[in-house]
């Protein structure tokens, strides 16, 4: 065996101050070529196991059992968030690979859970200050019948105690346009934030009209305003675009939905909700 030195041009820098060596071999390339195996490789032929509906049914209800303490998120411990990831995990193994069905899609979905730090900061507030409560969060997808996208409404129903009644004395309603970019990932276009379908409390009612005079036409007109109140805000201009962001529906079946804001937004626990008039 004998030892070349090939030394490096001067244009070229290398980690290694002395230049480059190979070995010359006596013997050819041909001795290191594999031999070729004669036995044929046996081939597996058994099917990946598939899990039954009761198996589904059980592991999404063991993922519903672990959040249904925590307020929606706001209430949970490092413990607790990591059994939730591990039973969210688990029951999104069940889907994983297979595209999305739109129309299993469209429909009202009500929020069990979430660790999205946008949605919590809601649930701190109304922890927090005694005038403001925050009730059910809803996505309402709108899609049936769909191959590449919809619309999606994240509908979120808050009240003011004694002004408005409880829980759902108004809505919050942000809009936006999706599209199915892959099998499972969606990017969502915000269009418009809006406030609306306003519920004031009886006791106010009671102030603007009392029931026992007679309702003067000022008193009905106020009355009729409030319950009619929209205010909106467009969030597409002709100079810049709306903003948006990505979102992956990791499982999908005609009672749950879950999904997770990429980039690290969070993750969405959802159920079947009746439909909602918005």
């Amino acid at each position: 065996m004998e030892l070349i030195k090939l030394p490096l041009p001067s244009s070229l820098s290398s980690p290694f101050p002395v230049g480059t060596y190979l070995y010359r071999f006596p013997i050819s390339l041909r001795h290191f070529a594999p031999k070729s195996n004669k036995r044929k490789t046996k081939i597996s032929t058994r099917a990946s196991t598939v899990a039954t509906p009761v198996e589904v049914e059980r592991k999404k209800h063991d993922l519903l059992r672990a959040v249904q303490d925590t307020q929606r998120g706001i209430g949970t411990t490092s413990e607790q968030r990591s059994f939730i990831e591990e039973a969210l995990v688990c029951v999104e193994g069940y889907s994983a690979g297979s595209p999305v069905d739109l129309s299993e899609l469209d429909g009202t979905w009500r929020l069990n859970y979430t660790s999205a730090s946008d949605v919590l900061i809601l649930f701190k507030l109304a922890s927090r200050v005694p005038f403001f409560q925050v009730g059910q969060i809803f996505q309402k997808f709108e899609c049936k019948g769909q191959s590449d996208g919809g619309i999606v409404r994240n509908v979120v129903q808050w009240s003011v105690p004694g002004l408005l009644e409880e829980q759902e004395g108004a809505t919050l309603l942000v809009s936006a346009k999706f599209t199915l970019l892959s099998k499972r990932n969606i990017y969502l276009q915000f269009e418009e934030v809006a406030i609306d379908n306003i519920k004031i409390s009886e006791e106010v009612q009671a102030i603007i009209a009392p029931a026992v005079l007679p309702r003067t036409f000022l008193s009905l007109e106020i009355l009729q305003f409030l319950r009619t109140f929209r205010r909106q805000v467009h969030l597409k201009s002709s100079e810049s675009r709306s903003p948006g962001g990505l979102y992956y529906l990791s499982y999908l079946d005609n009672n749950m939905l879950l999904g997770r804001a990429v980039g690290g937004g969070g993750v969405f626990v959802f159920t079947r909700a009746q439909p909602l008039l918005t």
